[in-house]
């Protein structure tokens, strides 16, 4: 896999839109590509973001973006534990670094600006087979560090299904599902960094065995992507946390 980070402007506000963004910052694009973009450009362009100043109460902004969250006396640190979008995200993604006194918000709708980001580098381009990951960071339990992940896609199956296929002795696997969209975003994100690299969009090639789409991601494709916690393989503890009901009001 080849990965390109892509430089751009420094992004303080919504005076560009990220397609203008985009059409500054890429030179060009081949067939079979996968463009990654940061959640916070996406916000940024977008308006999604509350002065650092006029908020008196960060918890409170917070609690209203999530869905769910963990309550502050029961929290072990100063970041709130989240659910947000059927995702465990620390203080529900809200972040305030590269952002010029800004808490910037997740984007409004993260599906809508990959399909539009997709639809348009299309038609720029003349190219058929075409990605579109939207990234964050998260943290991992018990490891230090974050690592890159998708909150949205468009133009790619996000799974590689090897349930029924053998292994190389031929055991048949059973459950394993390889998440490549997630996969996509934190390779994106090691290229792209975390500080000021200035380089919040990254192109991915000579991806392998992936298979693009013409079609947008389905309400049904993504809601798959999601486990209820009656499901999930770490039940036993996040079960046991005394989960709040947040501004997101999405059901568990």
């Amino acid at each position: 896999m080849k990965i390109t980070p892509v430089r751009t402007e420094i992004i303080g506000d919504k005076s560009k839109t990220i397609l203008d963004i985009l059409d500054e910052s890429i030179k060009d694009l081949s067939e079979k590509s996968i463009v990654a973009v940061t959640s916070k450009i996406v916000s940024l362009c977008e308006g999604s973001f509350v002065e650092r100043e006029k908020v008196s109460n960060k918890d409170e902004l917070i609690t209203g973006e999530a869905d769910y969250f963990i309550p502050r006396p029961q929290q072990k640190h100063t970041i709130m534990i989240t659910i947000k979008n059927g995702m465990l995200i620390a203080t529900a993604g809200i972040d305030e670094s590269n952002s010029n006194g800004y808490y910037v918000l997740w984007p409004r709708d993260a599906y809508k600006s990959a399909n539009e980001i997709r639809e348009h580098l299309r038609k720029k381009y003349n190219i058929k087979d075409l990605g579109v990951v939207i990234t964050d960071s998260k943290t991992s339990p018990m490891r230090r560090g974050t690592t890159g992940f998708s909150i949205a896609y468009s133009g790619i199956d996000p799974l590689r299904k090897y349930i029924g296929s053998g292994d190389l002795f031929g055991r048949k696997m059973k459950m394993t599902f390889a998440n490549l969209v997630d996969g996509f975003g934190a390779a994106a994100v090691v290229a792209m960094g975390e500080g000021n690299e200035q380089t919040p969009i990254a192109v991915l090639e000579d991806v392998g065995n992936v298979r693009f789409c013409d079609e947008n991601p389905s309400e049904q494709e993504i809601e798959s992507m999601k486990i209820g916690l009656d499901m999930d393989l770490y039940s036993p503890f996040l079960s046991r946390v005394d989960w709040q009901k947040g501004g997101g009001g999405r059901k568990l």
